[in-house]
């Protein structure tokens, strides 16, 4: 009996995002840059981002089946922001880098897409990718 089932990576980010938050640590997500992605361009590179998603960096968390939305602060400048649950590559505790990484799902690659935000800020901000104990460590679980 082959049925279509939902995909389980909306249920485990959500549960390594509780398990980040539980135990103190900052969940920090990587996301595929693509048009359906909103999020401030200056911030991309690799046509990746990586964001804070924990509770005090975030206002209004969703994290639904198919998307996750939040607003953050960028420069001081509040910002709405919004992903397919497909575009995540991986979701990780910053402090110690143990997450999860997930296969990139086929999709738009464009990160010029009209869905991607460019806003200023009032200077660069620390590159959220490097945690102070040096790079994450993800483990992929098959």
């Amino acid at each position: 009996m082959t049925q279509n089932l939902p995909s389980t990576k909306p249920y485990l980010i959500r549960a390594i995002h509780e398990w980040c938050s539980d135990n103190g640590f900052t969940p920090y997500i990587a996301v595929r840059v693509d048009g359906r992605v909103r999020v401030p361009r200056e911030h991309v590179k690799d046509e990746q981002v990586v964001l804070n998603i924990g509770y005090e960096a975030t206002g209004g968390l969703q994290m639904k089946n198919d998307l996750i939305s939040f607003q953050a602060r960028f420069g001081g400048v509040a910002r709405d922001i919004s992903f397919p649950v497909g575009n995540v590559v991986a979701i990780y505790s910053r402090e110690n880098g143990v997450g999860m990484a997930f296969e990139p799902e086929s999709g738009q690659t464009d990160v010029s897409g009209p869905e991607t935000e460019s806003i200023s800020g009032d200077g660069p901000e620390p590159d959220p990718r490097t945690p102070p104990s040096g790079r994450p460590k993800l483990q992929r679980i098959k």
